[in-house]
């Protein structure tokens, strides 16, 4: 059994007994591994997780998708928090300096609020994953390098690398995104999609020729036209997904577009939510 527990995303839960945030966390129970994707902004997670009754002391591994503070931000805390040296995977150039351009032309830092010899070799054994396809299991993997082959999938303009005393567009090439292998087809956990997430969606089926029957996450659909959540929509139909449980950066268009499409396959997937598959 899979089961993804949303410790903390930018909604909260219906009794509002958890912290919500603008992030993302997920503690994910599958084939006796216990992982955690993506930390949040500011180590609250842990608080829910302690509500929600998630042990974050014995991970098996932590993944964090990419280099953005609302992914990464709460991983000091978390660092402090592990029982034992535990696997951390993150994509190469993860730790590079990652900047939002504000309405006023500034540049604003929104990336790690940690640098990599910030992180205890005690407490973390840094992976930085460079291949297209990492397997952690047989059933266990992670995807990176996706290609940009949908053209109403354009990159945002307002992300950059800071290059020496130069900003460059950033391409998130370090996003990774989690692929499990259940008896229904592969689920797809996805941090913020920023490539793209039918970009994703291509990449990975041509990779691993097999079904996706899930895609969980946030999708950043938050500043798409309708243009765009029409045809990811059609592109989710066209690729045989059975379910679908977006969050965070989706934003409130794009959920409910999901959720019409998608009908009682739609989750929405907000703090505290537990998919089982």
């Amino acid at each position: 059994m899979l089961k993804i527990t949303t410790l903390i995303e930018n909604m909260p839960d219906k009794g509002e007994n958890l912290i919500a945030e603008h992030g993302l966390s997920l503690y994910i129970e599958f084939q006796g591994k216990h992982i955690l994707f993506d930390t949040g902004q500011s180590g609250d997670f842990l608080k829910n997780a302690e509500k929600l009754e998630k042990s974050l002391q014995d991970l098996d591994m932590i993944v964090i998708s990419h280099g953005h503070y609302d992914h990464s931000g709460g991983v000091p805390a978390l660092v402090k928090h592990l029982g034992k040296a535990t696997k951390m995977c993150v994509g190469e150039g993860f730790f590079e300096k990652k900047y939002k351009m504000l309405p006023d032309g500034t540049y604003h830092y929104n990336g790690n609020p940690f640098a990599e010899e910030d992180l205890p070799s005690q407490k973390v054994l840094l992976e930085k994953l460079t291949e297209d396809v990492t397997y952690l299991t047989k059933d266990i993997m992670l995807f990176k390098n996706f290609p940009g082959v949908h053209e109403f999938e354009q990159l945002n303009p307002k992300f950059f690398l800071q290059k020496g005393d130069k900003y460059v567009q950033d391409t998130f090439s370090e996003e990774l995104v989690l692929g499990l292998r259940t008896e229904k087809g592969l689920v797809l956990v996805v941090g913020c999609s920023h490539v793209g997430i039918c970009n994703i969606l291509h990449g990975v089926m041509e990779r691993v020729q097999e079904p996706v029957y899930a895609v969980l996450g946030g999708t950043h659909l938050v500043e798409a036209d309708e243009k765009r959540l029409e045809k990811t929509i059609q592109t989710f139909r066209d690729c045989g997904i059975s379910k679908v449980a977006v969050s965070h950066c989706t934003g409130e268009k794009g959920i409910l577009y999901a959720q019409e499409a998608f009908g009682k396959d739609f989750v929405l997937n907000n703090t505290g939510n537990i998919f089982e598959v």
